[in-house]
Parts: structure tokens; sequence; C-alpha cells
């Protein structure tokens, strides 16, 4: 309710300042209970035991400065990054868009981040806490090989992460989304996976939802021999369905409302060619109790929001999770595992 009231006035203010003033809120937010590791929503995905299926995407917490307050909002996991090895001041700004019209977000952002060493220095002061926190890894804009960028990534993140998530499909960084072909892909994977070395964390592939079925197939199958922990399905859309908002035409990542059957559509798609062989994290429009139980329902062992909060306001986790409790058992499961592609 308070943030319904306040929202008016944050709206005036730049997408991207308003978004520096969120993150300062969670930093001086009170400390509180975490999400019950037994409650009826806990689920268990890539070994990873989840208080509940619903997390905060990658995007809002670039230099994993809030992990904690966002577990304590109420999410049974935060994704903190994209991380690169170099900090970079990331596309000129503005770069961040409210489509309030269509509740819907468009970025340019390009994977801005205050680099390796000052995620490392702040990860590594939450060690031993608990609660899941990925590490979502990624290339610099210059760099002259991206591939050792993510190996050199997982390398210092490993030991930081409940689980890495490889980056290769946001549309703000030139030529990143070519890494999602088949033969560059299972390179980068092969030295990912190396550089992580046994008994690390496991790896999670983020992708586009901008995919031909050739390129879906072919991402199924290289999960499945790499034996990924899981693929995030997906990332920000180039496409643009139709929209009201005067920022429509802005060039970007499209995320939010406008997302969801796109994205929807994918987790499908990736449920079909994996033949459920993989975890599937869904993501791209949830806002709902309902919209994570849609996803649920088609594939997803897990969700995950961030454009939504910005509209709904920092209570979103908790009312997403009460709602799914309710619309677990009315309709008869006993468990968000057994609800998994059940549609």
């Amino acid at each position: 309710m308070l943030y319904q009231l306040l929202r008016p006035a944050l709206f005036l203010l730049d997408a991207e300042a308003a978004h520096g003033l969120s993150l300062a809120a969670l930093k001086a937010m009170p400390f509180g209970a975490l999400p019950p590791a037994d409650g009826p929503l806990a689920t268990t995905v890539a070994g990873l035991s989840f208080p509940n299926p619903l997390g905060m995407a990658a995007g809002f917490d670039k230099n994993g400065e809030v992990p904690d307050a966002l577990l304590r909002l109420g999410f049974g996991f935060a994704e903190v990054g994209s991380i690169t090895p170099l900090p970079q001041s990331g596309n000129p700004r503005p770069r961040l868009f409210r489509l309030a019209e269509d509740h819907g977000v468009i970025n340019r952002m390009g994977f801005n981040n205050g680099g390796a060493q000052a995620a490392v220095a702040r990860l590594a002061r939450r060690a031993g806490r608990p609660g899941i926190v990925g590490i979502n890894i990624g290339a610099n804009k210059d760099s002259a090989d991206r591939s050792a960028d993510y190996a050199t990534m997982a390398r210092l993140m490993a030991p930081l992460a409940s689980y890495l998530a490889v980056n290769v499909s946001s549309p703000n960084t030139p030529g990143l989304r070519a890494l999602q072909d088949e033969s560059a892909l299972t390179a980068l994977l092969d030295a990912v996976l190396d550089a992580r070395g046994r008994g690390g964390p496991p790896v999670f592939l983020k992708v586009a939802p901008d995919l031909e079925p050739a390129d879906i197939d072919a991402i199924a199958r290289i999960a499945i021999d790499k034996q990924l922990g899981a693929l995030i399905v997906s990332n920000t859309t180039i496409s643009r369905p139709p929209l009201q908002s005067a920022n429509a035409h802005e060039a970007g990542g499209l995320s939010g409302a406008p997302l969801r059957d796109l994205a929807q559509q994918r987790l499908r798609d990736f449920r079909t060619a994996t033949g459920g062989a993989v975890p599937l994290i869904g993501v791209g429009g949830i806002a709902t109790a309902e919209d994570a139980w849609a996803r649920i329902r088609a594939g997803a062992d897990l969700v995950q929001l961030y454009s939504a909060m910005a509209y709904a306001g920092p209570g979103i986790a908790r009312k997403i999770t009460r709602g799914l409790v309710k619309l677990m058992r009315r309709d008869g499961f006993s468990s968000i595992a057994e609800a998994v592609g059940s549609e």
C-alpha cells in the first residue's frame, strides 16, 4: 500500500535514478527473516534446496550489493550481476525506460558494473550466510576473447556462488548473442566448466527468447550433453509486440508484461526440446501468482521476475508466494515439483 502511494513520485524520476533509490532503500532495510526452508513451496533444483521457487532475476542487483535484502523480501533466491572481469560503464544514458501503459521496461544498459574485483570483495563478506545467491557472469564489451572472460569469471565466482549463470543472451552487447551458436556455445561452456572445477556450483545458461527452432534444439542438446544445472528461459526480447507507451520506439531489450506470452512459449519449446531432462527457470513477464503458476505448469522448476517489482513494489515476492500456496492446493498438488510441466 505504501509503495502505491509513493510510486507516482518515483515515476517522475528517471528510471535509472529511481532504481538507484530502490537499491539504497534495500541497503537501509532492517534485518528480517528469510523464507522458511521447509515451507510448503520448498523445492530442490540442481542439487540446491530452494525455500520457494520465486527468484529475483539478474539485472536488479548488478554488483551484488543487496542479495540478502532481496532474500528477506521473501524471494527464494537472488541472482546478482551480470558481472564482467573489468569494470565498465555500459551504454550512454538514458538507457532504461518505463513503458507504464504496457507495464513493461526497455533497457540497453550494456553490462554496466563495477567489475569482478569489487564484486569478489563484496560477496566474500557474505560467505557462510544462508540463502541461495546465484552469480550471473558476462564478458566485457571490448574483450578480444569473450570465452576467456567467461572462464575467468567462472574461476573467480565459483567459490562465492550457489550457482553460476552464463549470460550469452543480452541484446545490449554487440555480438554477444552469437555465442548461442552451437559451436561457439559448446566451446564457451567447456571453458566455463573447466574453470569452475570439480565440485563447483552448478552452471545455468540464460538464453534469448528470439531463437529459431533449430537454435532451441541445438541448445537443448548442448545443455543435456554438458549436464547443465538449468536453462534460464528467457532474457529480454528485441521483438516489439503492439505497445502503447511513448517509449516503445527505444532500442534495447523489452521485458515485463509484453514479454509474457513469448517467454511462456519459449519455455514450452525448451520443455519439449529437453524432454524434461534439464531443469528450466521461467522468466519474462511474471507479475502475479497466476503468471508464476502458469509458468510452473508449463514446465518451469523455478521462476524469476524483475520488471514487475517496479510496478508492484517490494511486497511482490510475498504476495506471489502466498498466492502460489493457494493455487497449488487448489489444483491438488502437494509440492511445486509435482506441478512442474503438468499443464
